[in-house]
């Protein structure tokens, strides 16, 4: 029977409670610390041992792309290729359009003759702001469809519609602006419709 006035020996604690501050700092800052203690070795013969070399991480150079990421920048660069031959051609009929509608006397008479009308306008020099109005809008429409379109690009967005639809829009106001003076003079206008039934 053991003395009630001996007090009974403490279990050894498991999680090292009792480790001098040297051996918790050791194991803390070297895993092979570590590993000697938990052989039974001194932490100091663990601490004089030759660490092993350091290899310095490989510099991160582009490789090959992922599979993966190769097929996600497929759409863009279609898309880039696509947008910009959009507005390749686009810029091309405008610098065609703008002289043609600048200079409007030429455009009407083109124009009517395409239907077969004879007619002349009444008023030339009346219709001619009308063609200067048209032109303007076709280089302005292009600038802003090309601000839109690089603005959308620098985005990584889908650009190839913005194009598409800029052109669209902006010859239609053009092309209102270029019939709107055949369409006041009713002389002209009358023979054009019977050009476009006949």
């Amino acid at each position: 029977m053991t003395d009630p006035a001996t007090p009974a020996e403490r279990p050894r604690p498991a999680y090292g409670e009792y480790a001098t501050p040297e051996e918790q700092a050791a194991r803390i800052r070297r895993p092979e610390v570590t590993t000697a203690l938990e052989n039974g070795q001194s932490p100091a013969v663990a601490a004089a041992a030759p660490r092993p070399p350091v290899t310095p991480a490989a510099p991160t150079t582009p490789g090959p792309a992922a599979p993966g990421a190769s097929a996600a920048s497929r759409p863009r660069f279609f898309d880039r290729i696509l947008t910009f031959a959009l507005l390749g051609y686009g810029l091309f009929s405008v610098l065609g359009a703008i002289p043609a509608a600048a200079d409007y006397s030429q455009f009407a008479s083109t124009f009517l003759g395409v239907f077969g009308v004879d007619e002349a306008l009444s008023d030339p020099a009346g219709a001619r702001g009308w063609g200067l109005a048209a032109a303007l809008v076709l280089g302005i429409g292009w600038l802003g469809t090309f601000a839109l379109t690089w603005i959308n690009l620098r985005a990584a967005r889908i650009s190839f519609w913005i194009p598409l639809v800029g052109g669209f829009v902006v010859n239609m106001i053009s092309a209102v602006l270029l019939i709107a003076p055949l369409a006041a003079d009713p002389v002209v206008w009358t023979a054009l419709q019977n050009g476009l039934m006949g």
